[in-house]
């Protein structure tokens, strides 16, 4: 059975690409970093550099408490 490397290409962080400084909790494109669950998804999946991932649960936190992002799915 021969293995073949898959390389991968490496992910690379949207926030340092566009240059955000700030992560605006109001921003809707937030879902995007939540599961269809309401979780937040890792860094590991989806790219974000530490820095920036820390900025955006501290975002996701805020919004959640203002009601504007869910805390869990309803059933």
């Amino acid at each position: 059975m021969m293995n073949k490397r898959v390389s991968k290409r490496a992910k690379t962080c949207p926030f340092c690409e566009q240059g955000v400084t700030h992560i605006d909790y109001k921003d809707p494109r937030l879902r995007d970093f939540l599961t269809e669950r309401g979780k937040i998804v890792s860094a590991r999946v989806s790219g974000v550099c530490a820095l920036h991932q820390r900025r955006l649960a501290r975002a996701i936190k805020i919004a959640r408490n203002l009601a504007l992002l869910p805390f869990t799915e309803h059933r």
